[in-house]
């Protein structure tokens, strides 16, 4: 049986560029599925704000549990935001791969954010041993998974584009799969980097005022695109206009814009062939 992570990989390995959206539970994971994307990713923070807390504040246990639940909705390969790895040293990054495979995700990845807001960004030569040793549990684990290693410095107003590069480059020689720099936003800055590295380059859509589409994207060398919180936030911005009108004008035209019962429950149907 073909693991998970054999079809992602080969998604990173042929042409052209893929759009991994991120689903926060199982039944955003199944819409998804059915509108016929080949891949999922978890979002930190939209799991996090679903269950009314603050992103990066959740136990492995609950986080891994979430994994276990957006693999197990649907068939796709699953990618997960990990965040630092439960830890700021290597063990715990090598611990947080090992542990995250079991749940059947098909990769993940490992930020160099140490969550700290007054020193956001690990030390360098930590960063890259943090990157290694969860490179050599991926090595450990007798069937494939795709790491994923983040550079985190533009979400944290650093906006050193020499370090983002270096690290980057760092975190490909240490062994990651895909590279990954949340915050990119104008094309040539996107283009720099996808030029800089030979690894697959994620990138993120969704952010306000970033509106690049998929060929243009395709075209300066990103291989994989994902949207974040952008969903949950788009579907939450939804709900809190939606309050907003019934609680100031006692009206409820916004459920004009709502989805049909019948079209959302149409989702959640086994397909006629099956």
């Amino acid at each position: 049986m073909t693991h998970s992570a054999e079809t992602f990989r080969k998604l990173h390995e042929r042409d052209g560029a893929f759009i991994i959206p991120n689903p926060w539970d199982a039944g955003s994971s199944r819409i998804l599925a059915r509108m016929g994307f080949e891949a999922l990713a978890t979002t930190s923070a939209g799991f996090a704000f679903g269950l009314g807390k603050v992103e990066g504040t959740l136990s492995q246990e609950a986080v891994l549990g979430h994994c276990r639940e957006i693999v197990e909705a649907t068939p796709l390969p699953v990618n997960a935001d990990l965040e630092k790895g439960f830890g700021d040293s290597p063990e715990s990054a090598f611990e947080t791969i090992v542990e995250a495979a079991k749940t059947g995700l098909a990769g993940g990845s490992i930020e160099d954010h140490t969550g700290d807001r007054k020193k956001p960004i690990f030390e360098m030569s930590l960063a890259v041993e943090r990157v290694r040793a969860a490179c050599e549990a991926r090595d450990s684990l007798g069937h494939d998974f795709v790491l994923t290693a983040r550079s985190e410095n533009l979400l944290w107003g650093i906006h050193d584009m020499d370090d983002v590069i270096a690290r980057l480059q760092a975190f490909e020689e240490a062994g990651a799969d895909v590279l990954y720099a949340p915050g990119l936003r104008d094309i040539e800055t996107i283009k720099l980097v996808c030029s800089a590295v030979s690894k697959p380059v994620n990138v993120v859509m969704g952010l306000p005022g970033i509106s690049h589409g998929l060929e243009e994207l395709e075209a300066a060398g990103v291989k994989r695109v994902s949207v974040g919180s952008a969903l949950f936030r788009a579907a939450f911005g939804a709900l809190v206009r939606a309050g907003e009108e019934m609680a100031t004008k006692g009206t409820f035209s916004y459920s004009d814009d709502a989805i049909g019962f019948g079209d959302l429950e149409a989702f959640f149907r086994p397909p006629i062939n099956s």
